[in-house]
């Protein structure tokens, strides 16, 4: 396992579509193995491959609630309801903030790291969490969704 580096705005790669990923090998697993330690190292609560500067569509997430980090592997958000609003930062944007909307209740579908298909309910921060890093593998950012006129929380 390695440390990766963070991309940071204003990084091309940030605003790229993700491929696919077509092979769950030895190579996935050690991107996923790495992401998972450069997020805990970041201390941050979820990371895309695309800010450690991979084009695939691979995320990890954990919101320190004792549940673990998830791996997802092409994740689609399959349905969403409800909706919270609240303040987003970035591991890619140290200190900056926004107030987001995001739905409260998402449900997603990936894969693991062997190539099995899942489902997994995410609300509340799990749910953001989950939508925010989504987002990334489309070359959206936080900021791109950050509500006008609002005031930070």
């Amino acid at each position: 396992m390695a440390l990766r580096e963070i991309m940071k705005f204003g990084d091309d790669i940030l605003r790229k579509k993700c491929r696919t990923v077509t092979a769950f090998d030895d190579k996935l697993a050690t991107l996923l193995d790495d992401m998972v330690q450069t997020l805990a190292s970041a201390d941050g609560v979820g990371l895309a491959a695309p800010q450690v500067g991979i084009l695939r569509r691979v995320v990890v997430v954990d919101i320190r609630d004792g549940k673990g980090t998830f791996e997802l592997v092409n994740p689609e958000i399959i349905s969403s309801e409800g909706s919270q609003l609240g303040d987003e930062g970035c591991l890619s944007a140290p200190g900056e903030w926004g107030r987001v909307e995001r739905p409260m209740r998402v449900t997603i579908k990936a894969f693991d790291r062997h190539g099995k298909e899942f489902t997994v309910k995410g609300d509340g921060l799990l749910a953001r969490a989950f939508c925010h890093e989504v987002d990334h593998l489309d070359g959206i950012l936080f900021t791109d969704r950050i509500k006008p006129g609002l005031p930070k929380g």
